[in-house]
């Protein structure tokens, strides 16, 4: 029988990805993760003498420790940030019942390097419209949840990457960019390997609206114009990607849990007298 303070495979994969998904530490020994150096999304990998103080963990969300098999090391992980006030679980089973349930995981490989608190830098042009934001929210959602993103003159994207060792993205010419009728969160899903049936139906919604397709998906219409509403509300490119990421959190929920469900009125109107 589980401790209360596990959590079950099933039920952590239903938080990945969403506004409440915990934080993820992944605890497994150096030379387990050599072997199996893919991530449950989101998560962070942690060598045995580098995982940082209970301090670094700010923000009020709560923690759940992986390893291998969810044996010692992360219980007592765990049970040592609760002793330090802060809400943490372990994973059921670890990393190996995470796989043996076929949930996904990622590439961390193709993430740019980190800076001191562990975080990535990525580095665009202004003005975003929708693939310059359903981007960074795949990687805060899915690869890095405190990853920097920074929105610059079109013609200094490449060298503000280069100065502040941020990924360009989404301009010509660099790695992370449209390819052939693929746009940049195409490439992204398909590089960090990010195999979730509902990235896969966003993903279409958005290709259409980025790309001029609109009857790729019913809801590449709203999409754009949704996109194209925020630009005009917000001036400042940072408030406008976080509002953004409130509708692709939206549009994520749907793909993965309301496809099926549909709406009219009047709602439970009874049988004609």
């Amino acid at each position: 029988m589980p401790a209360p303070d596990a959590i079950a495979p099933d039920k952590l994969a239903k938080l990945v990805g969403t506004p409440k998904s915990p934080i993820i530490v992944d605890l497994r020994h150096e030379d387990d993760f050599a072997r199996q150096p893919r991530l449950i999304p989101a998560a962070k990998w942690y060598a045995s003498d580098a995982l940082p103080e209970a301090s670094a963990f700010s923000g009020g969300r709560s923690i759940v420790t992986v390893c291998g098999t969810g044996s010692a090391v992360s219980q007592g992980v765990a049970a040592t940030l609760r002793a330090q006030g802060i809400a943490a679980e372990y994973l059921e089973g670890g990393y190996a019942a995470w796989i043996a349930a076929g949930l996904p995981t990622f590439d961390p490989a193709k993430l740019p390097p980190a800076d001191s608190q562990r975080a990535t830098h990525w580095v665009t042009r202004s003005r975003p419209k929708i693939d310059r934001i359903a981007c960074p929210w795949l990687v805060r959602r899915f690869i890095d949840p405190d990853a920097r993103f920074l929105f610059v003159a079109p013609s200094e994207v490449v060298r503000v990457g280069e100065l502040f060792s941020a990924a360009p993205y989404d301009i010509e010419g660099v790695f992370w960019s449209h390819r052939g009728e693929d746009c940049t969160f195409d490439v992204m899903i398909a590089e960090f390997g990010l195999a979730i049936p509902a990235l896969d139906r966003l993903a279409r919604i958005i290709r259409g609206a980025d790309t001029a397709r609109l009857d790729l998906e019913p809801e590449a219409a709203g999409l754009l114009a949704a996109s194209l509403g925020l630009s005009r509300m917000y001036s400042d490119d940072r408030e406008q990607l976080e509002a953004g990421m409130l509708l692709y959190d939206a549009l994520f929920r749907w793909a993965r849990d309301a496809t099926g469900e549909t709406h009219n009125w009047p709602t439970n109107k009874g049988p004609a007298q």
